[in-house]
């Protein structure tokens, strides 16, 4: 369990740095973007093995109807995730929502807490949470107002959800492969 919340700290820490010490990471140039880069590959690699190999300590058990809503949110936490990649205007979603893909990461947290209700996934789920709040926070205390961005047509709203389903299926695949079926 050490490893996996050594790695969301890390993880944390890492996306943290530019903001709560911009004369810091301003003062290492490029060598402070490589810095970053390895320290966030490092915390996933910390995550994803500390994770796999904490021992199962059950904390709650998780709804069955859950299974359904931790589906449907994960459908539309791809959705959000894609509302910010429009440029320059933004799906519909993307004027109403100034960090979508930090809202997507805090979907995706809610409904794998929704489903797994063990230590281990308290502490990734539920810090990698924290993490996405604190991000949002501390963006808009940097940024200030936000600049609504322009609606784009339609047609991209539909390729939108169209690729949100179809990435969907495939991370719902890969889970399957990996022997945890989202849906039995």
């Amino acid at each position: 369990m050490g490893l996996l919340i050594a790695g969301v700290i890390l993880w944390s820490a890492a996306h943290f740095f530019k903001g709560l010490a911009p004369a810091a990471r301003a003062g290492l140039g490029d060598r402070g973007r490589l810095l970053v880069t390895a320290a966030l590959g490092a915390s996933l690699l910390m995550m994803i093995f500390g994770y796999r190999m904490a021992d199962f300590i059950p904390v709650y058990t998780p709804p069955e109807w859950a299974r359904g809503v931790n589906n449907l949110a994960m459908i539309a936490a791809f959705y959000v995730f894609g509302a910010s990649a429009a440029k320059p205007a933004k799906v519909w979603l993307g004027t109403k929502l100034r960090h979508p893909q930090l809202a997507a990461v805090a979907i995706w947290a809610v409904a794998h807490l929704l489903v797994n209700g063990d230590a281990a996934s308290l502490v990734l789920f539920g810090g990698l949470l924290a993490w996405a709040f604190g991000a949002m926070a501390l963006i808009n205390r940097a940024e200030g107002p936000w600049d609504v961005p322009a609606q784009a047509p339609v047609k991209k709203e539909i390729t939108l959800i169209v690729i949100a389903v179809v990435l969907y299926s495939l991370v719902a695949a890969i889970h399957i492969w990996l022997g945890v079926n989202p849906f039995v």
